[in-house]
């Protein structure tokens, strides 16, 4: 196990030097520098640290149990001061901001903090999800990140969202069987595998009867794909797999006392998460074939005991959605 868990560090560690490092020589070939860029690229990596640090051999996990959830509630308060430091530091402050930042990073943990002693499934837990991930889906925090400029808005919403989620549930409420690991073995590979494939033979068929989807591969952008992938996996599938599954799914299964039942609740609430997703309401194909994602989604992380395989599956979904596919 320590060689599993030292493992999992290092490729952990090298996921996230990489990404920072990346991102820092990108804003540097765009033009930006400076105390501000320092500032803006070190606040980032640490909400990034934070998401793959934390996965690596139940880091996080093993870090709140030696909390307790009182000291978790102060721990709850970092990623407020983190944002402060951004703010401060690409002279970006104001009041407004800073009131509503609070609300929405500190609000989650309060919800959290008053359910007590009592088990993963409290109607606290499901209005603290929703206070955290709601704005995320809505897009309402963007305007929160005007350096380096407004495309910046969701990547760094998501990375806050994700902290903000750890920090309410893994240290304030003490949740188990969350799967907040990297998991390494042959087996894992092939679920992912397995999961995959049997996706594409549903979905695309499908999807394509349905008039949602049409193959077209020649509207690829096949120069940005790493990029791409991994933006996906970091800010979409990562984020989706943990509220949906690590979170939702396994305080449903509690909830209902039926690892069926929550299985298929949380499936059936991922698919309607995307009901107004390409700008049309009700999008009940994509909410359908959200829906059909999500039942094999969960069935990964209940299999493999983690996010992380059900987010990779979920990843290679949307990639080769987008790469292959176009949207009708």
């Amino acid at each position: 196990m320590p060689g599993e868990r030292q493992r999992c560090m290092w490729i952990a560690l090298s996921l996230w030097a990489a990404a920072v490092v990346g991102a820092a020589l990108y804003g540097a070939w765009h033009g930006f520098g400076g105390r501000a860029f320092a500032v803006a690229i070190g606040v980032f990596a640490f909400f990034l640290g934070v998401q793959v640090l934390f996965a690596a051999g139940n880091l996080g996990e093993r870090i709140a149990r030696g909390t307790g959830p009182q000291l978790g509630v102060l721990i709850g308060t970092i990623p407020f001061f983190a944002y402060l430091i951004y703010l401060l530091g690409t002279n970006s402050f104001t009041w407004w901001r800073v009131a509503i930042s609070a609300a929405y990073i500190l609000a989650p943990v309060a919800i959290a903090s008053s359910a007590g002693a009592a088990r993963p499934g409290a109607w606290q837990d499901y209005l603290a999800m929703l206070a955290i991930f709601l704005p995320l889906k809505l897009r309402w925090l963007n305007g929160f990140w005007p350096y380096p400029g407004a495309r910046i808005g969701y990547v760094a919403t998501a990375l806050l969202a994700v902290s903000v989620a750890l920090a309410t549930f893994l240290f304030v409420r003490q949740f188990d069987g969350v799967g907040y690991n990297i998991v390494l073995d042959g087996d894992t590979a092939f679920q992912i595998v397995l999961h995959f494939g049997l996706l594409a033979l549903i979905l695309i068929p499908l999807g394509t009867v349905l008039h949602f989807i049409r193959f077209d591969p020649a509207a690829a952008h096949w120069k940005s794909l790493p990029l791409d992938a991994l933006g996906i996996f970091f800010l979409t599938a990562w984020p989706e797999e943990l509220l949906f599954r690590g979170l939702l799914q396994n305080s449903f299964v509690r909830t209902f006392s039926s690892q069926f039942g929550g299985w298929i609740a949380a499936s059936v609430v991922f698919g309607l998460a995307h009901i107004n997703n390409n700008g049309v309401f009700p999008n009940w194909r994509y909410a359908l074939l959200a829906t059909i994602a999500g039942i094999f989604y969960g069935r990964t992380w209940r299999i493999t005991g983690s996010i992380i395989p059900a987010a990779i599956v979920h990843a290679l979904v949307d990639t080769t959605w987008h790469l292959l596919f176009r949207t009708l």
